[in-house]
């Protein structure tokens, strides 16, 4: 099998793992509109980007660490996955031992209720005791267990959201048991819960593999990973800020009395950028592994080179799709129009998320040489970006300009990536193929969306004179790879 073809079958099948989960989430959306207010939605959303950050805090880099010594001496295999298994294991439990001693004084200071801090802290801890169990499929190369489990959390998250919110009320109306469950003037609480038992269920599932793993710990082997990661968990705080900061931003700059409800309607219309989301984490589970592994094949750059550019060719597909077709996305969605004031920010983000998936390709050049550090300088720059734009935007065009600070900090990313990698590992991409397919897909996206207002009829026909030019312009070599 060539490497184009094992690594478009593993992609696939990390795409069915993150869309179908993805999917089964989006189906949730519907729901919280409908059930929720967009000032409570406001509120799951700004604790839930709070809980990004944590996990990042909480894996600190060691999950792209153990793909590096896995894979760069395999006779320290064991070594390597015992001593990163006990280290996440005890930093993760003595995290939750302390922050849940101090959930009083958290809640006081990010103006959240107890309850919610707890469930938050929680879902953290659970979800960090299995970063080690899912990077173990990655980089052992089992991704139909990778994705099975993954998709059963999330069926088992939907289940009980949708017995929480829509069978349990019911429930209520007619037997005294069941009516003394239900909170109405407390929805949120379930959401969280249904979080809180998926992740609990999903690290059962993962136990056995603590067993085959086994509790071990070289002082040596982690000094050598933290060293590795540092930089990875720098970037990571910094990406971090990039992703879930607008939401913590909106509600805290915002007046009091419409922060809630704004963030609220940003952050239901942002679930349409999900699709390019979706392709990017997809693309990009496949192929961390990949890169690695191929870092000393003789055509890695090459290799390397026209990954990013079929990345880019189909994200910009999708950009277009979802552009072209965003008035019956909305619906199906995002059901509520309430929501809908908000969607002059999809196109921006999916952008946004675009120019993010190019800058993990990108991004081989620092991760095969050990130059992490500089993934961390790009997310810190970037990151300052969001903040500053931000701070600036949100109190003149609101959640605007938390759309425009995102679209900024992920293209300064992708930039900053291109220029470092042509000094330190430089690949030959085919820039010219790249930026006109990115410039033609804006340009017919700003077509479609603001010129003819979300017109499906134009938006189809631009979408399909993209895809002849993609055609025609990629046809030989599409055969090429296919072939091999």
């Amino acid at each position: 099998m060539s490497v184009f073809k094992k690594l478009f079958k593993q992609t696939f099948i990390y795409g069915l793992a993150t869309v179908l989960p993805r999917i089964l989430t989006v189906l949730l959306v519907p729901l919280y509109v409908k059930v929720l207010l967009p000032e409570e939605y406001g509120i799951y959303s700004t604790v839930m980007a709070f809980l990004i950050l944590g996990n990042v805090l909480l894996s600190y880099g060691m999950e792209t660490a153990f793909f590096r010594f896995v894979t760069k001496d395999k006779s320290q295999q064991n070594v390597v996955q015992s001593t990163t298994l006990t280290s996440l294991t005890v930093s993760t439990l003595v995290f939750l031992g302390i922050t849940l001693l101090f959930r009083n004084f958290i809640a006081e200071v990010s103006e959240f209720k107890t309850e919610y801090v707890t469930y938050g802290l929680f879902i953290l801890a659970l979800d960090a005791l299995v970063v080690l169990p899912f990077v173990w499929f990655r980089a052992n190369e089992k991704p139909m267990r990778y994705a099975i489990i993954k998709i059963f959390n999330v069926v088992i998250n939907l289940v009980f959201n949708l017995f929480f919110l829509l069978l349990l009320p019911k429930l209520a109306e007619s037997n005294n048991f069941w009516n003394s469950l239900w909170f109405p003037e407390n929805k949120i609480a379930y959401v969280f819960i249904a979080n809180v038992i998926a992740s609990a269920v999903t690290l059962l599932i993962l136990l056995p593999l603590y067993v085959k793993i086994g509790f071990g710990f070289s002082k040596t082997i982690w000094k050598q990973m933290m060293k590795y990661a540092i930089p990875v968990l720098i970037a990571g705080i910094a990406f971090s800020v990039n992703e879930a900061f607008d939401r913590i931003l909106l509600k805290y700059l915002l007046p009091e009395t419409i922060a809630e409800r704004q963030v609220g309607l940003y952050s239901a219309c942002y679930k349409l950028g999900m699709f390019m989301t979706l392709f990017a984490t997809a693309f990009r589970l496949g192929i961390e592994p990949f890169f690695f592994n191929h870092a000393a094949h003789e055509n890695a750059k090459a290799i390397y080179a026209t990954i990013t550019k079929y990345f880019t060719l189909f994200g910009c597909f999708i950009l277009l799709g979802v552009v072209a077709y965003i008035d019956i996305l909305k619906r199906i969605i995002i059901p509520n129009s309430e929501y809908w004031e908000a969607l002059k920010i999809v196109p921006l983000i999916l952008l946004a998320n675009l120019f993010l998936g190019i800058y993990h390709n990108l991004s081989v050049w620092y991760k095969v040489t050990d130059r992490t550090k500089f993934g961390a300088y790009i997310s810190v720059l970037a990151a300052v970006v969001t903040l500053i734009l931000n701070y600036i935007l949100i109190p003149i065009i609101g959640y605007m300009g938390s759309a425009v600070a995102t679209l900024s900090a992920y293209g300064s990313m992708m930039v900053l990536s291109y220029l470092y990698g042509r000094k330190y590992y430089s690949v030959p991409y085919e820039m010219k193929k790249i930026s006109g397919y990115l410039l033609l897909a804006i340009g017919f996206s700003a077509i479609s969306f603001y010129a003819f207002d979300g017109n499906i009829w134009i938006g189809t026909a631009l979408l399909l004179v993209f895809a002849v030019i993609m055609f025609y312009s990629e046809k030989n070599e599409f055969l090429r790879i296919i072939r091999k």
